[in-house]
């Protein structure tokens, strides 16, 4: 690993820069990349400037919460791919990338039993009212009624938003309790949702319906405050909304209003709209959600589990030691779009 002040580049080695990562080493990514030949550059950088220095040397990129923007990819005289440690690629400016003919590369298939069980987890303890009947008992009080009140969940309705891979895992868990799943996925083919047991349904529909929502959304601009004042207004009242997609697709000044004003019954969230991770100096403070003891809250951690970090680990390291050893990688974001500018 090489410290951020010693970048000048030598002639014989592809430099690899690693922009950030919060897994303590990068000695899983160095075995890979050094066996292809290449030298790794490990920084921690939480602002786009900090990769301005090495970024006209690098002839590879791996992020996991820095943003790769255009300021970044510009000055980039001699990159051949952008490896991101996760599924989405929001923060990579891809289109910049394939204007400079840089690949990019995610990961895909690595946690989707991680992030379906924790959005289950965090329905159930809601559901259920764990947490009340936590606090309640640490204080002393041990009675039935700290939570009430809590409904059956046979019968009840599950609304599910994107049914991707994670979606899909997810719908499997939540029927076995008993609830009717209902679903909005404008991209899903109708065979699929059949063949899964899902009704799908309009974004109306699925707000006006549902008791619970697990919102499993990618971010893109058309996601961007999917729920905001108004559907929360559209929501039945009493319900539990569960986000382990992108912090940013639900408006937290929206959810706290609806919360706080008793429309909804609780809410778990994975990420906050502020994705704490992607800046340089947050604090709770910052979102009126962390005062609410009807909301839980965990760091961006759905993926989590040994397995899935080693996993991502490897596999985008993998994807830049192809690249740079001449072979094809397995996960491609752009590579259509490169064979189209460049055909």
């Amino acid at each position: 690993m090489t410290d951020r002040a010693n970048v000048i580049p030598r002639a014989d080695k592809p430099k690899v820069v690693i922009t950030d990562y919060d897994f303590g080493d990068v000695s899983v990514e160095t075995e890979i990349l050094e066996a292809a030949g290449a030298e790794v550059i490990a920084l921690q950088a939480k602002c786009e400037e900090d990769l301005f220095d090495v970024a006209p040397h690098c002839a590879a990129m791996m992020n996991q919460y820095a943003k790769i923007g255009k300021e970044t990819i510009t000055r980039m005289k001699r990159c051949e791919v952008i490896a991101r440690y996760g599924v989405g690629v929001d923060i990579v400016d891809v289109g910049t990338a394939t204007d400079k003919g840089i690949l990019v590369t995610n990961v895909q298939n690595y946690c989707t039993e991680e992030v379906a069980d924790h959005a289950v987890a965090l329905w159930l303890a809601l559901a259920r009212k764990l947490p009340d009947y936590d606090r309640a008992t640490h204080a002393g009080v041990w009675q039935w009624q700290s939570g009430e009140p809590v409904y059956r969940l046979r019968g009840r309705t599950m609304g599910v938003v994107s049914l991707g891979k994670i979606g899909q895992a997810i719908v499997t868990r939540t029927q076995a309790f008993g609830v009717n799943v209902i679903a909005y996925d404008p991209f899903l083919p109708a065979q699929v949702a059949e063949k899964l047991g899902v009704e799908l349904v309009d974004k109306a529909d699925l707000l006006a319906r549902s008791d619970y929502i697990l919102m499993q959304a990618p971010m893109t601009p058309d996601t961007h405050h999917f729920l905001s004042d108004a559907e929360f207004a559209a929501m039945k009242p009493g319900a539990i909304l569960v986000n382990t997609g992108r912090g940013p697709t639900v408006d937290n000044k929206a959810l706290f209003r609806a919360l706080s004003e008793g429309h909804l019954a609780a809410a778990g969230l994975d990420d906050t709209e502020e994705e704490p991770a992607k800046r340089a100096n947050w604090r709770p403070d910052d979102n009126p959600l962390f005062t609410l003891p009807n909301v839980l809250v965990t760091p961006h951690a759905a993926y989590y589990s040994e397995q899935s970090i080693h996993a991502a680990r490897v596999t985008a390291a993998t994807q830049v030691a192809k690249v740079l050893t001449g072979q094809r990688p397995d996960y491609t974001v752009n590579a259509e779009a490169l064979a189209v500018s460049t055909a």
